[in-house]
């Protein structure tokens, strides 16, 4: 990379690290221009087949009602299984390692249980799309990730490859999950059938070392075992030996209860705690010859103690354990009673003909096939007897391409290195609809699947339709993407728009953080809302409370607030917790979750969010913070001012950097305001559409506005006769507090047409404004300077240039892009304001213009 020359001696950036500072402050356009920069000086060949002829469509899929209904119960089910777990692992509190691991596999078994929901949400969308298409002279191509394999092979395994229907891949992960990781308490073994004696014994035997009162008056001879055994040793055989080797008539040995000497053979020995007493000591007195062992009376109460108590510790154990049993075999019988989908890609196969008529291109190796009497389904190997398992990919893909079937369904395990595009040397040249069902979860694998129908010599470019349910949780897999593609196409093609782009489901961005950070603090009532929730009126305060306490119910459920408490008497019905710091930010983790939410509050939870971040994003546009990657500048009429200027010749390549200057016309006649109004009319119903003055004077003149109800729900969308559309919308309030709405047409004409003519020569400050002519502020024509061609090797010199300057908007560096409306001339480059021009052509020592070379 040093060699690139982009850092080092003689460059703008002395090191890597200033280099990169230097990128993370232009944001996404400034990887577009190092793309453009390399290309320019032949450092850098990305050759991508362009998507000229392709056509993208994002396809809502809302929720039909029986899915609605299916998806709001099993979202209940999952919020009590959550309790439900719990509350069994508090018996295992000693096992954290293990509850740690079971809730990852908890919430990782949540993402994938929902993304199967949704996929087969969109199942009868697909066929319909699949059916419509064919109805058209086309063929349809259907991208997935996941087949379903692995819960079909268990689940043929368990049941057999005869079923009744097919397998419900939602239900059988949710099974295995449960009986593999539902905390039951280890199943106690059952207890020995031991006598009091035999009991007894073992616990002697367990302590041999234990102490009794008593001392040998007259030791037994008898021979060591060995002559290095010594005499402590031998000492302690004699005194705990129950059958001596020898024993004389004569020992002696004194009774622990009355400390009399006797006999040792007319002394009782306990078999537990080895004492000896006299049978006349013991109460109530021995009178029978006792055979074999013999324990006092305390010993034999502590045992029978010892034994009720183990045996109601037993039946504790085997309680606790039989009723956690119990209560997991009923989640399970719930779950198999749960109404559920099937596989979505053995459901898409069957509807569409079967096997027959659908051609599979993925990695698994059998599938269920609908029976021929139509009544329960077969699991079968994909090959036949003449296609072996390694060929039965592409087999399926050249009976696709020959035309013998019109209908193809790919997986990323399947589909690399597969070519499905619209061949001209292949006889099915039907133009391709490739609808995605699944998004990958990164950008490169999108593209790769993207391509499989999209190459060279093809006869005609393919349709893709990306889709989507009306769900807010699965913008989740469409956020991870847009980001990628983004990212990726900024860094290969110079261009963060190259491919499909899914830049609205962008919401793991600075932004979607803050936004993120705002809705929590709005739902836990640390701070207000920014915007008035979906559903709600700012007329009647207690809706607004009502969402944020079902909000806050929805968060609990889903374990974003944590360390929830319900309150009693005063504070009945409110709920307090926490949210922590590593979740306030955690987009990608607030998108997951919200998957686990039913419907209704999932989406108003997300519209919120949206919301939020529309505001943000608009309020950052409006300051001018906003990085947009290279930002498009529009006008009416956009026409290049005189000759280009070469401002720097690169010594090594020869590429120059060259200073565009243009004139925009940014104004809107009144003649397109008024039509704009009469088809806004002829659409909607608006009562507030309309012509509007300001309530008060600016420099001793009113303004007039068109303003339109926009589709963000109680926004206005703003035209302006100085500047065209307004980049901010304005709420209704604010609106009417500024503005008030002109009942007389000629009024707004008159003002209209005054207005748009004294902008073409000032700026709104009048005459004596401070900036003069470098004032752009609400002025229709305008002057842009804007510095292209070969940009890093003068990067650091022109934010030199700019860091001098004294408003703050014109020290930050932009790329913009502008297209000329009478040549289609497009220049990409840095955007130069207007009183930075001299200070940038003086640092620079500009060369001469280009017609003088």
């Amino acid at each position: 990379m040093v060699r690139l020359g982009l850092w080092g001696a003689g460059t703008s950036f002395a090191s890597f690290r200033e280099f990169l500072v230097a990128l993370e402050k232009g944001g996404v356009g400034a990887l577009e221009l190092v793309a453009m920069d390399m290309k320019a000086r032949g450092m850098y060949v990305c050759r991508t087949l362009s998507y000229k002829g392709a056509e993208f469509e994002v396809v809502e899929v809302p929720l039909e009602a029986k899915m609605t209904d299916m998806y709001g119960k099993a979202a209940e089910f999952w919020a009590e299984l959550r309790v439900e777990l719990i509350s069994a692992s508090t018996f295992l509190a000693d096992e954290k390692p293990t509850s740690s691991q079971v809730w990852r596999l908890y919430w990782a078994s949540h993402q994938r249980f929902f993304r199967h929901i949704c996929m087969s949400a969109k199942v009868p969308a697909v066929v319909r799309l699949s059916k419509q298409a064919l109805g058209d002279n086309k063929c349809v191509v259907v991208g997935l990730q996941s087949t379903g394999e692995a819960r079909t092979e268990e689940a043929v395994t368990k049941y057999g490859v005869e079923l009744d229907d097919f397998i419900s891949g939602p239900r059988e992960l949710l099974l295995k999950f449960v009986e593999e990781n539902y905390p039951l308490p280890d199943k106690p073994e059952p207890l020995p059938e031991e006598s009091v004696k035999e009991l007894q014994r073992k616990r002697h035997s367990a302590t041999p070392d234990v102490s009794f009162a008593g001392r040998v008056r007259k030791v037994a001879k008898r021979g060591a075992e060995s002559e290095e055994e010594s005499e402590e040793e031998t000492e302690w055989q004699s005194e705990t030996d129950t059958e001596p080797e020898t024993e004389s008539d004569d020992e002696f040995q004194i009774c622990n209860t009355c400390n009399l000497e006797a006999e040792r053979k007319k002394l009782l020995q306990c078999s537990c705690c080895s004492q000896l007493v006299h049978p006349a000591c013991v109460v109530p007195p021995v009178v029978e010859v006792i055979i074999g062992d013999w324990s006092c009376y305390s010993c034999n109460e502590k045992t029978e103690e010892y034994l009720r108590a183990r045996k109601t510790y037993y039946e504790e154990l085997l309680k606790r354990y039989e009723s956690a049993l119990e209560r997991k075999l009923k989640i399970l019988e719930i779950i198999r009673a749960l109404d559920l989908p099937n596989n979505p890609l053995d459901d898409i196969i069957d509807q569409l003909g079967g096997p027959d008529n659908v051609a599979e291109i993925t990695g698994r190796k059998g599938m269920l096939v609908r029976a021929p009497g139509g009544k329960g389904v077969t699991y079968q190997a994909r090959n036949t007897k003449e296609v072996t398992m390694e060929m039965v990919n592409m087999h399926e893909k050249q009976l696709f391409m020959d035309g013998k079937k019109l209908v193809a369904i790919i997986s990323e395990a399947g589909s690399a290195g597969v070519s499905l595009q619209a061949d001209r040397r292949a006889i099915n040249q039907k133009r391709r609809v490739h609808l995605t069902l699944e998004l990958p979860w990164s950008a490169d694998r999108a593209i790769q699947q993207f391509g499989r129908t999209h190459r060279s010599n093809q006869a005609s470019a393919p349709e893709y339709r990306l889709l989507f349910t009306n769900l807010g949780g699965e913008r989740r897999f469409a956020s991870i993407v847009a980001k990628r593609l983004e990212s990726l196409g900024a860094l290969t093609q110079g261009d963060r728009r190259a491919g499909p782009s899914l830049s609205a489901y962008n919401y793991d961005s600075a932004y979607g953080k803050k936004a993120l950070m705002m809705l929590y603090r709005g739902i836990m009532e640390q701070e207000p809302l920014p915007i008035v929730p979906p559903g709600c009126s700012p007329e009647k305060p207690e809706t607004v409370q009502e969402f944020i306490l079902k909000g806050k119910a929805a968060l609990v459920s889903v374990g974003i607030i944590r360390d929830s408490v319900y309150g009693n008497g005063k504070e009945s019905g409110k709920i307090s917790g926490r949210i922590v710091d590593s979740d306030m930010h955690d987009v990608g983790r607030f998108l997951n979750r919200l998957l686990g939410l039913p419907p209704d509050i999932q989406n108003r939870l997300f519209e919120l969010f949206t919301g939020i971040l529309d505001l943000i994003l608009q309020n950052a546009r409006v300051e001018g913070h906003l990085d947009s990657g290279i930002v498009d500048i529009k006008a009416n009429t956009i026409e290049l001012q005189g000759s280009p200027k070469t401002v720097h010749v690169d010594s090594m390549s020869g590429a120059s950097t060259v200073l565009f200057t243009f004139t925009l016309d940014r104004g809107m006649k009144w003649e397109s305001a008024s039509t704009l109004l009469e088809e806004k009319q002829k659409d909607e119903s608006g009562s507030n559409n309309g012509f509007y003055e300001s309530r008060r004077e600016w420099m001793g003149k009113r303004h007039f506005i068109l303003a339109f109800e926009s589709t963000v729900s109680g926004m206005y969308k703003i035209y302006r006769p100085t500047l065209g559309e307004s980049i901010r919308e304005m709420t209704l309030a604010e609106l009417k507090d500024k503005y008030r709405k002109l009942s007389s047409m000629e009024r707004a004409r008159d003002g209209w047409e005054g207005e748009y003519d004294v902008s073409s020569k000032q700026c709104m400050h009048g005459p004596k404004c401070k900036l003069g002519n470098f004032c752009t502020t609400g002025r229709r024509l305008q002057e842009v300077n804007v510095l292209g061609g070969l940009i890093l090797p003068v990067w650091g010199t022109i934010e030199k240039a700019l860091s001098k300057q004294v408003r703050q908007s014109h020290k930050r560096t932009r790329v913009v892009r502008i297209e000329t409306t009478s040549d289609s001339q497009r220049i990409v480059g840095l955007l130069i304001p207007n009183a930075a021009v001299e200070s940038v052509l003086q640092d620079l020592a500009w060369v001469q213009d280009i017609e003088d070379e």
